[in-house]
């Protein structure tokens, strides 16, 4: 069962003009008889919390049914002793929200739940789908003899998995279990999918072929564990095992793990999640986050230097890729922003004043530390640019001489379908404009980007094996028709139609009109 908590009022960010990358969403799960599972996912979100911050939600068994609880908000909001103490059992699946496909809202919060032929299941996601039309005309087709609710409309991509997964029937007609539906459906499945589920008595996980998204198994002494990021694993007491494979299902349950491959492997794991989305202290394909954010800006010293007095990052996902540049450069290093901490996201909207605030409810210049300094200011990406030209403004006004904005990861110019909300493509400051344009936009002395080799030789992963589409307009899949890939297509009137395969190793033709 679902336990709605609050009015389901949207979470709004302090600074809606802030139109910076959107993080992926988190999940966890565990199978762990006699540890408290609904605590243990708990802290594994909150360590997963950047990853989304809209929603929350932890659905547990204790054998016999599932509970879920859910509603608007940070981990920290949604959770207390009291829900928490009421979610026992010895399975655990949880999800920290960002939306990517249906709207921010309670109904759309995750793990997802629906009833089986022989119990029920709960689902949790990270990515995003490509092929959500098709899979949402494929669950309209779903037996007329399946309980209704499975039946229902859906506003996400996640439920129709869900639904898929728990209305699949045998030739016979009887209702198939969870497992043995599992590698029916997901080889229907297109995008990217780290999946974290369970029945009443299985913990499973599943990650798609490309494996784009991070997903993570480790061990506790009493049981199992599945994350987005092995920083969840540390949070929890429980070692890394492996990574879960590209194209692999696995079950945990008394019996032991299990696993099983439903597609072939064709590695093209996100870049940056390398470059932004996931914690510094994560692993992913065995390179530590952190060392490459500092080799990317290691690189960048050598492509891009600067005259200049002192280096700061934006804090905080510059600054692993400021340390590298001023080590690269000679440069000294220093903090010359503060950043508040406990700005994240809020249910209070700033009143008109603040918000023309904007980026100083954020970040805070140290005016004794910039003042007549030459700045090398270093960022993770540029979006729009807003946040960067209210910052080279707050520089100035604080008393800095020169800036000099350095960026560790290429120009964004085409959207990403796999899990990041971008803007649109023709919000992109990249379209369009050259890099000295750019600079001239946010009023910067100068502006320069890593090259893509040399951001993707940081990462000490093939290029072959990187989804870096945003950058080159490369992607690691075929892609439907523009008009079924919006982040509102099941919640338009003609959501449900079949999409149109147009797209293949020319897919960034037919986006040029996004």
């Amino acid at each position: 069962m679902n336990v709605p908590r609050g009015d389901g009022r949207l979470s709004h960010d302090l600074d809606p003009q802030d139109q910076g990358p959107k993080d992926a969403c988190g999940v966890f799960g565990v199978w762990a008889p006699g540890e408290e599972v609904a605590k243990l996912t708990f802290f594994g979100l909150y360590a997963l919390q950047h990853r989304g911050q809209e929603s929350a939600g932890i659905a547990v068994s204790d054998g016999s049914k599932i509970l879920v609880f859910k509603d608007m908000g940070l981990v920290s909001q949604v959770f207390d002793e009291s829900s928490l103490g009421s979610l026992t059992g010895h399975i655990a699946v949880g999800h920290a929200r960002y939306s990517t496909t249906g709207a921010s809202t309670w109904e759309n919060a995750q793990p997802t739940f629906r009833a089986t032929g022989h119990g029920s299941i709960a689902l949790g996601h990270n990515g995003n789908l490509v092929n959500t039309a098709e899979l949402a005309d494929l669950a309209a087709g779903l037996p007329g003899s399946r309980p209704q609710r499975n039946r229902a409309p859906v506003t996400n991509d996640t439920d129709l998995v869900t639904a898929l997964l728990a209305g699949q029937t045998g030739e016979n007609g009887e209702p198939l279990t969870v497992e043995q539906a599992a590698p029916l459906v997901l080889p229907r499945v297109k995008g990217a999918y780290s999946f974290v589920f369970m029945d009443e008595t299985t913990l499973y996980a599943a990650r798609d072929p490309q494996g784009i998204r991070p997903l993570v198994l480790g061990r506790l002494e009493r049981g199992w564990v599945v994350a987005s990021e092995t920083a969840a694993l540390d949070i929890v007491g429980a070692s890394l095992v492996r990574e879960i494979e590209p194209g692999e299902l696995i079950a945990v349950d008394g019996d032991g793990l299990r696993a099983t491959r439903f597609a072939e492997a064709r590695p093209r794991t996100c870049v940056f999640e390398h470059v932004y989305l996931a914690r510094p202290d994560t692993y992913i394909s065995g390179r530590n986050v952190y060392l490459s954010r500092v080799e990317m800006g290691r690189r960048l010293a050598g492509e891009a230097p600067a005259d200049a007095d002192l280096v700061i990052p934006t804090p905080e996902s510059g600054t692993p890729a400021a340390i590298g540049y001023a080590e690269a450069s000679g440069i000294p290093y220093g903090s010359g922003l503060v950043k508040n901490a406990y700005v994240g996201r809020t249910f209070i909207q700033p009143s008109q004043t603040i918000r023309q605030l904007g980026i100083r409810l954020k970040l805070n210049p140290l005016k004794e530390v910039i003042r007549g300094k030459r700045l090398v200011v270093v960022d993770d990406s540029i979006v729009r640019g807003n946040t960067q030209r209210a910052l080279v403004r707050m520089l100035r006004e604080a008393g800095a001489a020169e800036v000099h904005i350095r960026i560790s990861s290429p120009p964004i110019k085409w959207p990403c379908f796999f899990g990041i909300d971008f803007a649109t493509r023709a919000e992109l400051i990249a379209n369009g404009l050259s890099v000295e344009e750019i600079g001239t936009s946010l009023g910067a002395d100068s502006l320069s980007y890593i090259s893509l080799d040399a951001m993707v030789e940081a990462t000490t992963i093939d290029k072959p094996n990187l989804c870096r589409a945003c950058f080159d307009g490369s992607y690691p899949m075929e892609l439907p028709d523009p008009a079924v890939l919006g982040k509102d297509v099941l919640e338009k009137p003609d959501g449900g139609t079949r999409p149109l395969l147009a797209t293949g190793p020319g897919a960034a033709d037919a986006l040029r009109r996004l």
